[in-house]
């Protein structure tokens, strides 16, 4: 898998965050576009990127998941994991249901970003 960057990986790491819980509710996907405006101020084509998420098999999505958490850590400062870790906690709070799953992938890049 090519390295991405920054903003690329962390759009993958919402994505999964979004659907670990067999349900892409509205409310994420709000949080979602909330992210791409702040991070893409132009106009970016990311269905290519979509079309990767979409392919992948639950069984994949950690190892996928990882792959892109280590991409973004790589990217960014201590103080930029801090602040997208707090929204993706707001992401899979969006729905007013965190599933032990959200929580379980919300753990692990909070584990691999703090224990570095």
């Amino acid at each position: 898998m090519q390295k991405s960057n920054k903003s690329i990986a962390g759009y993958h790491l919402l994505m999964i965050l979004s659907s670990v819980d067999g349900e892409f509710a509205p409310a994420e996907g709000m949080k979602i576009q909330e992210y791409l405006a702040e991070e893409f101020p132009f106009r970016v084509n990311l269905d290519n990127e979509l079309d990767v998420i979409a392919t992948l098999k639950p069984e994949e999505w950690k190892d996928h998941f990882e792959f892109h958490a280590r991409c973004f850590m790589e990217d960014s400062e201590e103080n930029e994991r801090a602040k997208f870790l707090d929204f993706a906690k707001s992401l899979i709070k969006a729905d007013d249901d965190v599933s032990d799953d959200e929580h379980r992938f919300y753990r692990l890049l909070k584990n691999m970003w703090t224990n570095q």
